[in-house]
């Protein structure tokens, strides 16, 4: 791997770090080869790129290599077209012992108006491992809230996480009858 996936020392990663050390915006125009026949940038693209944001902030939050373990959740709320400009806002919510959540939101602003708002067009919950050089799960850093909006998106991951280890545990025991 290259110096960028480098695995930083584990006396650096006992340090919590905070929320905001980890953050990432990402932006780009949509274009007409990302687009539905309505018009519409697909959901697929959308998903592409909140993917990647939240690989930025896990591989920053892990000080190397993370991989995408499962996609929690994606709630689409409003279309993105074709000349928007995209920007994906995204934090950890949650670390555990080698995975974190990485939540990300969505954001389309029609390209030709600086001044309309920029509209909440989706929301993600990404849950990412850390990975050594042979691919195996490693330790990352504690997660220290700073916000009354960190900690309830740490506590709403906590929730998340519950309900995707019970419904595992719930289908492993229907498979075992």
């Amino acid at each position: 791997m290259g110096e960028d996936a480098t695995v930083r020392p584990m006396s650096e990663l006992s340090t919590a770090r905070p929320t905001s050390y980890s953050r990432v915006s990402l932006g780009i125009m949509a274009h007409s080869s990302e687009a539905n026949l309505l018009g519409n940038v697909h959901g697929g693209e959308i998903m592409k790129l909140a993917d990647s944001t939240a690989g930025a902030v896990a591989h920053r939050h892990s000080g190397g290599p993370a991989v995408t373990a499962a996609m929690d959740e994606m709630t689409f709320l409003a279309p993105v077209h074709v000349g928007d400009i995209i920007k994906t806002y995204s934090q950890v919510n949650w670390a555990g012992r080698s995975s974190m959540e990485i939540g990300v939101r969505v954001e389309a602003q029609p390209w030709g108006n600086a001044s309309d708002e920029p509209v909440h067009v989706a929301s993600a919950y990404f849950v990412f491992v850390a990975i050594d050089e042979e691919g195996h799960p490693r330790p990352v850093p504690p997660l220290e809230t700073e916000t009354p909006g960190d900690v309830r998106r740490q506590r709403e991951a906590e929730i998340r996480r519950a309900h995707r280890l019970a419904r595992k545990t719930e289908i492993d025991r229907g498979r075992e009858e």
